[in-house]
């Protein structure tokens, strides 16, 4: 499906590879860097990006995967060899590994962490040495994942994907200068991710989207939840679900939604059941956004550069980050679940596609 919306990818894409990421240890190689969190702070902007990292294999009968370890005080990363030939895991899964007798993951084969790229004018991008978010608890010992970023009362408020054995759970952290950061702790349980929080109180209490992940009745679709206070979450209604087509097998937000004269716009994915991921979009009401005054019909952003149709998953266009400015919306974007990418459009080409 070719989208038929003016919108125009960068010419510089992709902004940001895995060779342009140093490794958080010299026995590492970076795998994927991708789904970026996006933010203004003084004249910089700021993607926090999601790099997956894992030890360099020197044995072709032995695989070699990250775990976290406790010393009983802090938590590090250790490896550990597998043998390729045990019949008791399944290495099917280039992402994974299962344990057959339990029927369930037990590794993954690389871990992710949160690492910060500045730029100056949104494309040229300098990527920091050092992990902003790196994981140090029981809760993100298979790694921490996808950030969005929403700045609300002077803080930048900072929730991410944290995965480990006891599934996949949404944690919140914050900083003032991206130099420094506190975590909050876990907001929502397993299995639930793809949260985004909106910039702004609407009556009274925060507001955000998530996705829940029913395992036996039920499919992977949008709900909203209110909170007084960013941590304690309830009121969870239903938003959308999916539709036949391109967002036939799961849907779920993607960038932190946007206020417009027209109402709340949110970016969202779907998926489609050969796991193609595209990008819509939603429009919400300003004072009730459980309230939908048009959706598009039709994907946004498909898979169709090069970078977008191969890489480390393929088909994929994956957002967790957009500003708007200007009138023009630049959608800060993962391609095939393993480069960073931009594409940009006018305010008026979204309203268009919404027919609002």
């Amino acid at each position: 499906m070719k989208t038929k919306m003016d919108i125009k990818r960068s010419v510089k894409n992709p902004l940001i590879r895995p060779q342009d990421v140093i490794p958080s240890r010299p026995d590492f190689t970076i795998e994927c860097v991708f789904n970026a969190g996006v933010a203004r702070y003084e004249d910089e902007i700021i993607l926090l990006m999601r790099v997956a990292e894992r030890p360099v294999q020197t044995n072709p009968d032995v695989l070699t995967v990250p775990v976290l370890k406790s010393d009983g005080e802090e938590f590090y990363v250790d490896v550990l060899d597998l043998d390729r030939n045990n019949p008791a895991y399944d290495y099917s899964d280039p992402r994974k590994v299962k344990q057959i007798d339990i029927d369930t993951y037990v590794y993954l084969t690389s871990m992710s962490h949160l690492r910060i790229a500045r730029s100056k004018n949104g494309v040229d991008f300098i990527v920091e040495e050092k992990p902003f978010i790196f994981p140090n608890n029981r809760y993100e010992a298979f790694g921490a994942e996808d950030p969005r970023i929403t700045f609300i009362d002077g803080f930048y408020y900072i929730n991410y994907t944290a995965v480990s054995d006891k599934g996949i759970t949404t944690a919140l952290a914050r900083t003032e200068d991206f130099k420094s950061v506190e975590r909050l702790g876990i907001i929502f349980t397993t299995e639930n991710r793809d949260v985004t929080i909106f910039p702004e109180k609407i009556n009274g209490n925060y507001f955000a989207l998530h996705r829940p992940v029913p395992k036996q009745i039920g499919r992977g679709e949008m709900w909203t939840a209110t909170s007084p206070n960013l941590t304690h979450w309830g009121e969870h209604k239903f938003l959308m679900g999916v539709e036949e087509g391109w967002q036939s097998q799961k849907i779920g937000g993607g960038a932190v939604p946007f206020k417009t004269e027209k109402g709340w716009i949110e970016i969202y994915h779907g998926a489609d059941r050969d796991n193609r991921y595209t990008l819509g979009a939603v429009l919400l009401d300003l004072e009730d956004p459980n309230k939908i005054l048009a959706k598009t019909e039709s994907p946004i952003l498909v898979p169709e550069a090069p970078y977008e149709v191969e890489g480390f998953f393929g088909n994929v266009v994956f957002t967790c980050g957009a500003l708007f400015e200007d009138d023009i919306v630049k959608i800060y974007y993962g391609g095939a679940d393993h480069v960073m990418a931009l594409a940009e459009v006018h305010i008026e080409e979204i309203y268009r596609a919404l027919n609002v």
